[in-house]
């Protein structure tokens, strides 16, 4: 089992459970932050994914981390969705600037 690639995931996982614990505390630039490290991790498991594969074991590894992120990423945009509308809100009533 590639334990490299496997602690990718766990430490993407790891990212993605902390933006989450941000969103919960509204907490919206600690969510950015977290989400730029999440897109470099993911950035360095591409890398090493071009010279290193998964056994099956990690593969169902893999799937439940997946899963977990997923779950995480679902709750985050939930909670984000009031903010993002008042964001929107917030701009729509800014006149065009071409």
């Amino acid at each position: 089992m590639s334990q490299v690639l496997i602690d990718f995931y766990k430490a993407i996982e790891d990212s993605s459970a902390k933006m989450l614990e941000a969103a919960k505390a509204e907490d919206w630039d600690g969510v950015v932050r977290y989400e730029g490290a999440c897109a470099v991790l993911i950035e360095q498991l591409r890398q090493r994914a071009k010279s290193e594969e998964l056994d099956e074991a990690a593969r169902a590894e893999k799937t439940r981390i997946m899963r977990r992120i997923l779950n995480n990423d679902a709750q985050i945009r939930y909670l984000a969705e009031p903010w993002l509308a008042h964001f929107e809100r917030k701009f729509d009533n800014q006149p065009y600037l071409h």
